[in-house]
């Protein structure tokens, strides 16, 4: 009996134990929630202003090297030439695209972003944007035009030298601009092939690119040094991603743009049958990549070496030239990261990272004195700052 008493006066001991052990397991459960959610609050936050820092790369041969904002080796930028034939012209061809611009009213102040002395409505960075990338070009080549892609119900403010609208037809809503890009590109190509047959004796050639790049160096060039190739893709070390749809050459000739036509609308095949369902955001590059890398004799080893060259993929001559010269992507946070190429092209500002392609500008502007190789130093230096845009 006397055993029995105390099993159960044991047994009441423990129960209050037994009651509160899960309590502290919830407790230290909520504990690591809630610090959980903290790093990643921390880790979410974007400022709204430059935030500098050490610059990668520093040290390492044929990179960059700053000391403050003051580049220590040049960059190695062309002479600004167009090395072309002198009847050869190089034209950048864009989709742009705007959303209900009247919504976007100057007296609206959600959404206003500032960046020096200035603010912007979600339109006015659009435009913002696009002129920066306008301006870029006219300083690096200033002997090209500027194409613009746009829907024909929409009114965009601009005027700028050297800069024409097409209005094209075609959906351009948000979720399938990409798609449309694809559909302007096959369709621009198209009339430029009927006009290029009736004059023969002249050639110009494309460069279709994203709006938010910076070109630093002269881009003509490409076309002499590799006068065999048709289409031209920008690649990366990338396994499931290798190429970059933001930029794409195309040889100004009736050969070159029909094959690129031709290459483009397979591309376009691919993207509407495997993956609309990535239509909004990197369904044009799996394509891309798709197309490629079908191809029964192509060795996608070689995007592991940042080197360019040359495949003939289904008829096409297809040059690929490496991202970090061509379509060189600041790191956002990223830390294995070697700095930036001293021969690079073209800055590409993805994703949030346009406050600092419109504070790249503003600093190359803001003095006579200014060089391109200074202003890279700051876009180094920011390179892994997150920001607002």
């Amino acid at each position: 009996m006397g055993g029995i008493s105390r099993g159960w006066r044991s047994l009441l001991l423990t129960l209050p134990l037994l009651v509160f052990i899960p309590f502290l397991f919830s407790v230290s459960e909520l504990h690591q929630t809630q610090k959980l959610q903290n790093m990643t609050k921390k880790r979410a936050i974007k400022y709204d202003y430059l935030v500098l820092g050490e610059p990668a790369g520093q040290g390492l041969l044929n990179r960059l090297q700053c000391q403050g904002l003051k580049a220590l080796n040049k960059t190695q930028f062309s002479k600004s030439s167009q090395l072309l034939n002198l009847r050869d012209k190089v034209s950048f061809v864009i989709v742009f695209a705007v959303y209900k611009s009247s919504q976007y009213r100057s007296d609206n102040s959600i959404d206003m972003v500032t960046v020096g002395n200035t603010s912007y409505n979600k339109m006015e960075k659009s435009m913002a944007i696009l002129n920066v990338f306008i301006n870029f070009i006219q300083v690096s080549m200033p002997h090209s035009s500027i194409i613009i892609l746009n829907d024909p119900s929409s009114d965009i403010p601009l005027h700028r030298d050297n800069v024409r609208l097409i209005p094209t037809e075609g959906d351009y809503s948000r979720e399938k601009l990409m798609l449309q890009r694809i559909r302007s590109y096959i369709a621009f190509l198209e009339a430029r092939y009927e006009e290029n047959s009736q004059r023969s004796n002249h050639v110009n050639h494309f460069i279709f690119t994203d709006s938010d790049m910076a070109v630093v160096d002269d881009l003509g060039p490409i076309f002499q040094t590799y006068p065999n190739f048709d289409v031209a893709l920008t690649f990366r070390n990338n396994k499931d991603q290798p190429l970059n749809s933001g930029f794409i050459a195309v040889r100004g000739t009736a050969d070159g743009m029909l094959k690129a036509r031709n290459f483009l609308q397979e591309v376009l095949e691919v993207y509407r049958t495997k993956f609309m369902e990535a239509s909004r955001m990197l369904g044009d590059q799996m394509a891309l990549a798709w197309v490629v890398k079908s191809y029964s004799t192509f060795d996608a080893k070689r995007f592991t070496r940042p080197e360019p060259f040359i495949e003939k993929i289904h008829g096409v001559s297809v040059l690929f030239l490496p991202c970090a010269v061509y379509n060189w992507t600041p790191p956002e946070g990223a830390g294995q990261f070697h700095g930036m190429p001293l021969d690079i092209k073209v800055v590409h500002f993805k994703g949030s990272r346009k406050r600092l392609m419109l504070e790249s500008w503003n600093y190359f502007n803001s003095s006579a004195s200014s060089e391109f190789s200074d202003m890279l130093c700051l876009i180094l230096k920011s390179g892994r700052t997150k920001y607002d845009f």
